[in-house]
């Protein structure tokens, strides 16, 4: 059977990443980027297509992909006289990879749905470095049908391929996972800061730490920085770790319930963004616990 033909919208370095993986499989891609072409004129000399905008892109794909930082970006790609939408195919699935809004992604997949389309919601887990070898955890929700369409292309792209039901359910599941790992990653900081404050050796205190129950990936990669100094183990910039939070906190509130536990968290990481730290690394959240606590 012929792969289908993909439409890619965002190459930043996961998405780059990802078309990189795409064009190892053989795919067709058509592509459309934002200011950075870095991705973009890598995948071009690989053999990709650029499209003018997202209603060309669409036009030309069997399944259109988003990989963007917010909710608002994919909204602007969807909708309009450029859109995803005005240009979709019959049939057609898209599959939003990014850290969205359930609320939103509920929304546009209605739209789409009108439009003769499916929408997916796919958010991802693991790496850049990750993507480029097929190995994402990918967490898909949406149309059964439409996923089980996609699903050999997601298994492309990625090592474990979850289905979660109903649209919506993968992009919930998403932002309580980053909840918890931002929550997690935060208390390791502010661990190995006190470690400082207090007068004990910080890799003494990993170690101790990690000998036990506590231990865990994200412990290993807040420590990597405050340890090591490598602050590249956990890829994830501070101001986008904040809005994951700040999505978290949203959905809660859209729910009727109030998060106890992300507001310390949600707070500190809005402080580090505003005071310097956006695109700092989450483990260099280290840095603003020592600041903090010499202020």
């Amino acid at each position: 059977m012929s792969k289908p033909s993909i439409g890619f919208i965002g190459l930043g370095l996961m998405g780059g990443a990802m078309v990189s993986r795409l064009l190892d499989k053989g795919y067709a891609v058509t592509i459309l980027g934002n200011r950075d072409r870095t991705h973009l004129d890598a995948a071009i000399a690989r053999g990709a297509t650029e499209a003018a905008n997202a209603c060309e892109l669409a036009k030309a794909s069997d399944i259109v992909m988003l990989c963007m930082g917010t909710s608002d970006q994919v909204e602007g790609r969807m909708r309009g006289t450029d859109g995803v939408i005005a240009g979709l195919k019959d049939g057609a699935i898209v599959i939003d990879f990014g850290t969205s809004l359930p609320g939103s992604t509920r929304t546009l997949a209605a739209e789409v749905a009108a439009a003769g389309g499916s929408y997916l919601d796919a958010p991802l887990g693991r790496t850049p470095a990750h993507a480029l070898d097929g190995k994402l955890n990918i967490m898909t929700s949406g149309n059964k049908a439409a996923y089980d369409n996609a699903e050999p292309v997601l298994k492309d792209l990625g090592e474990n391929v979850f289905y979660l039901g109903e649209v919506g359910s993968g992009h919930t599941i998403k932002l309580i996972n980053n909840f918890f790992g931002m929550t997690v990653a935060n208390a390791m900081a502010e661990a190995l800061a006190m470690a400082d404050v207090a007068g004990v050796d910080r890799k003494q205190l990993h170690e101790v730490m990690a000998a036990g129950p506590l231990h865990c990936g994200m412990m290993d990669f807040v420590a990597a920085y405050g340890v090591e100094g490598d602050p590249n183990q956990l890829a994830f910039a501070i101001k986008n770790a904040a809005k994951d939070l700040g999505y978290y906190d949203r959905m809660a509130k859209e729910a009727g319930v109030t998060s106890v536990m992300s507001q310390g968290t949600f707070s500190a990481l809005n402080d580090a963004r505003d005071s310097g730290q956006a695109d700092d690394m989450v483990s260099q959240m280290v840095d603003y616990y020592v600041n903090r606590f010499k202020s």
